[in-house]
């Protein structure tokens, strides 16, 4: 299968407008991807057509919109290759983990125990384990970085012990676009006897997952950063861990039988799923992954390393700029500083020229501490962006300098 970017642009329809009298260079992606036409279409589709709750209707539209909302719970699990009821639907990222962290890691950990993650995580996967770890006496362990942004693979191994109950890593680090290689980390952690949790947020666009080879406990993904909605994503967990694992949160739809003396729970997904679900979300998510199962992944990544190659070939020839994070496997991310500058009028000049790009610490704190900077500039790239856009960027940031 051939691949066209400006066909692929053409299904893309906020792409095509001006900022600032420029047209628009889209390179924020690590935050949230633009939305093809097929699944912009399939939510207005379900509130023109369909808008109805789910499950237990009495009537067409609900059928209709259960059966929907079931077909994408299965195209995502066999995206990711689990099994359907492995699949919870979540807000996102960030509330999957917080499912594990709260569900089962306040359940498994005992004082004395302790969880590994490493310095590159974002927020949303240190927060729910210090929590946790507060909560039942564990300990938190960090594992360092190399210099070029890499994890430092020995300490993890090292730190990796027989008090280890919980790992969780990110796939990719969404401030450096480091990769991890997952698939032996993650063994390791097995072999130590811990469960293990992958923060996916930033990998699901890049390159297909599948978490039976990846061996992991649990998987989140984020929707808005696959092509889907914005306020759902998916939760993958082993199911033996699931049934063991108490509710979330509580209310209706994920209840078997309510009295006043006592409630018993829903079978899986439904289990982790109170309340009325991001049905539209859900629908829009499932739009996604099948539009982008029929494109060719293998073509789609060898054009996203072109990019990062063309971006970083360029900002290593740029006077006064300093790329940060130089591991030798990255997916299509940029972070860089220039000389003098800070990042925010860096971000506010190029948006004066139509180049969207995000700065500061991305959500990852620690990390830009341990660095010693107050953050970074960070030019992420996605399938539709094109190597015109790239040159734009540093064109972009001749004037910057000038300004500057």
């Amino acid at each position: 299968m051939s691949f066209d970017v400006q066909a692929l642009r053409g299904e893309f329809p906020i792409l095509h407008q001006t900022v600032n009298g420029k047209p628009l260079v889209y390179l924020d992606n690590a935050a949230t991807t633009q939305k093809p036409r097929a699944v912009i279409d399939a939510v207005s589709a379900y509130y023109e057509g369909v808008n109805s709750n789910v499950h237990r209707g009495a009537h067409y539209l609900s059928d209709k919109a259960t059966a929907e909302f079931e077909a994408a719970r299965a195209t995502v699990a066999a995206f990711l290759n689990a099994a359907r009821e492995e699949i919870i639907w979540t807000k996102g990222t960030t509330e999957g983990i917080n499912l594990v962290a709260q569900s089962h890691g306040r359940e498994r950990l005992r004082p004395g125990d302790e969880v590994l993650i490493t310095a590159l995580e974002h927020h949303a996967n240190i927060v729910p384990w210090q929590q946790a770890c507060e909560r039942t006496g564990a300990t938190l362990k960090v594992v360092p970085l190399n210099e070029d942004g890499s994890v430092d693979e020995q300490a993890y191994h090292d730190l990796l012990n027989e008090r280890t109950r919980i790992v969780a890593l990110s796939h990719v680090s969404n401030s450096l676009g480091t990769v991890n290689p997952l698939a032996r980390w993650l063994k390791a952690a097995r072999d130590a006897g811990a469960v293990t949790l992958v923060d996916g947020a930033q990998a699901v666009a890049h390159f297909p997952v599948d978490v039976q080879q990846l061996g992991c406990d649990f998987y989140a993904c984020s929707g808005h950063k696959l092509f889907g909605p914005t306020g759902i994503g998916a939760l993958y967990g082993r199911r033996e861990l699931l049934d063991a694992m108490p509710p979330y949160q509580t209310g209706g739809e994920m209840i078997e039988t309510v009295s006043f003396e006592k409630s018993t729970w829903n079978e899986l997904p439904y289990k982790f799923e109170p309340g009325t679900p991001n049905i539209a979300g859900v629908i829009g998510l499932g739009a996604a992954v099948r539009w982008l199962d029929r494109q060719d992944r293998t073509a789609l990544a060898m054009h996203e390393d072109a990019l990062l190659a063309s971006a970083t070939e360029q900002a290593e020839a740029f006077d006064g700029l300093k790329i940060i994070g130089n591991a030798a496997t990255k997916v299509g991310v940029l972070s860089f500083l220039l000389d003098g500058a800070h990042p925010a009028d860096v971000g506010t000049l190029l948006d004066q020229q139509g180049v969207a790009v995000r700065t500061g610490h991305h959500c990852c704190m620690p990390l830009m501490d341990g660095l010693g900077i107050p953050g970074t500039v960070r030019a992420s790239f996605s399938i539709y962006n094109t190597a015109e856009e790239v040159d734009q960027l540093f064109q972009a940031l001749e004037k910057v300098r000038t300004f500057l």
